[in-house]
Order: structure tokens, then sequence, then C-alpha cells
């Protein structure tokens, strides 16, 4: 029987952060959930689709969105690897997305940094989950490149 926690979903958005390393792209990986079931799967994709904006926050928020038929995501949880930046977190407020759970905090570019209150009043956030796992993906991601 499967145990659905944060952990475990938080693996399944590493899946996709460890595809959008394959395609040579920064390992960011994301899922919605939605009534433990996963309804969106997206990574980063900004350099295959030459678009800034195709984070993978934003793929799977346009996913789960599509899936549902709905625009608002209330119901829903989005999993990724990273912190979001301020783009994905205000996407997220516009979706009304129920939860964020992330693992690595972005230092540099994370929504924290610049606004903590971007995120929907009725967002819950949960942060370091599987922490170490995502940044060393990460790490070694950039480390490859230098």
């Amino acid at each position: 029987m499967i145990e659905y926690t944060h952990e475990h979903f938080m693996k399944e958005a590493l899946k996709e952060a460890r595809k959008a390393m394959a395609d040579d792209e920064v390992p960011v990986g994301g899922v919605v959930v939605c009534n433990n079931l996963v309804i969106a799967r997206a990574y980063n994709m900004t350099e295959r689709l030459n678009d800034v904006t195709a984070h993978a926050e934003m793929q799977a928020i346009t996913a789960a969105a599509n899936y549902l038929g709905s625009k608002y995501l209330n119901d829903c949880t989005l999993y990724v690897t990273l912190e979001p930046c301020t783009m994905c977190a205000g996407a997220s407020y516009w979706a009304q997305m129920g939860m964020i759970v992330y693992g690595a905090k972005d230092e540099k570019r994370g929504y924290t940094n610049v606004d903590p209150d971007i995120l929907h009043p009725g967002t819950i956030v949960i942060s370091g989950i599987l922490a170490e796992e995502c940044k060393t993906l990460l790490n070694d991601f950039f480390n490859l490149k230098r």
C-alpha cells in the first residue's frame, strides 16, 4: 500500500527534475496532486522551448488546470524541488493553489527573498521536504557546467 506523504510526492517531483537534467535544463521538477492523485507532472523546459517562463511550476499549473478544466487549483498541492521564484509564486496566487510544498530554498531568486506574502492568502506552504536531495541535484548540475 502506498503511503501518501509529502516525501512520497516530492520523490515524484525529483523524478521530473532528473528528466530536466537529462535534457540539459536546470533540474527543477514539480507535480500537482489532488486527492492523493498526481494530476500534472512537469519540469523546467526553458531551453527546449526557448521560453523564460517555462519553469516547472508554470508547466505544472497549466497541465493541472487543463486536467481539471478549471483555472483554480485551491484543492491541489504543488510539490516542487526548488522554492518558486516570484513569477511562479504569482501564478500560484492567480491559480489559488491550496498548498505548495518545496524542497530546496532558492537563496538568490526564491519568492521569499522578494515578497513572502506574494502567495494567495489561502495557500499553505511547507518547505524543506527532501531539501538535501533537491539541493544536491541542483549543485551537481551547476558543477558540471563550471
